[in-house]
């Protein structure tokens, strides 16, 4: 650990790439995990943009469940030990793969979310997206100013990453100098790709997980053990 610790201060620049992990800490359930099921719908099978069309309400009342359960969890050490990493670099990003916004609430500013967010919603009609943290949502499913259904502002399966936000994630991890990988089984593309892309752009690679991944093989530090656990030791001075 002696190591990473010293690459991560020395570091004028760092990315920090974070998965379903570093929130499953804080007790919130994870997209494929064993409390994933809902009403005897896997998730393949309610976010789809098919799912919506067929039924958006049945989609909606699984997504007001989502965001009822989130609004109940609180970030952890591992949130806000990646928030203090931050008010000590000149340039920084946390590229999340998780859409509760544990991050935000636990004070990082600079986040690229690369699957959306469930506190923010998307016109199908005007096209506009905002905000909306009401919980429980009504009406069921919500409207937009314009009168078009909205939908929830994440990436479905079949769709792509928003591209601005993974253009933001490829330019981080082409020009930090150390990158760290958060919880995440380093499976899902195109973010697994992003430690490669650092790898291969010459800077440090440091994962923390419970568990070895693909990665692990050709990070320059493995950290075994939990984000809440590991992240705080890390980066303490």
């Amino acid at each position: 650990m002696e190591n990473a610790r010293q690459w991560l201060a020395a570091a004028r620049s760092v990315a920090v790439l974070t998965g379903a992990g570093i929130s499953a800490e804080s007790e919130s359930p994870t997209f494929r995990g064993p409390n994933g099921l809902w009403r005897n719908n896997k998730p393949e099978q309610l976010a789809t943009p098919e799912a919506f069309a067929r039924d958006p309400h049945m989609v909606w009342e699984w997504y007001d469940w989502r965001r009822s359960v989130h609004a109940g969890k609180e970030p952890n050490a591992g949130h806000h030990a990646l928030a203090a990493l931050e008010r000590g670099k000149s340039e920084f990003l946390l590229i999340t793969q998780n859409v509760d916004s544990l991050h935000e609430r636990a004070g990082s500013r600079a986040v690229v979310h690369l699957h959306g967010s469930v506190w923010r919603v998307r016109c199908l009609e005007c096209g506009r997206e905002e905000a909306n943290e009401q919980v429980p949502l009504v009406p069921l499913p919500p409207r937009c100013e314009c009168g078009g259904m909205q939908r929830p502002a994440v990436v479905w399966f079949g769709e792509q990453l928003p591209q601005r936000e993974l253009q933001a994630a490829v330019n981080a991890a082409r020009q930090v100098e150390a990158f760290l990988v958060v919880g995440t089984s380093s499976l899902v593309y195109p973010a697994a790709a992003l430690p490669r892309v650092a790898l291969e752009s010459g800077a440090r690679v440091i994962e923390v997980n419970p568990e070895a991944t693909d990665l692990t093989p050709h990070a320059h530090a493995y950290l075994k053990g939990f984000a809440g656990e590991i992240l705080p030791a890390l980066l303490s001075q």
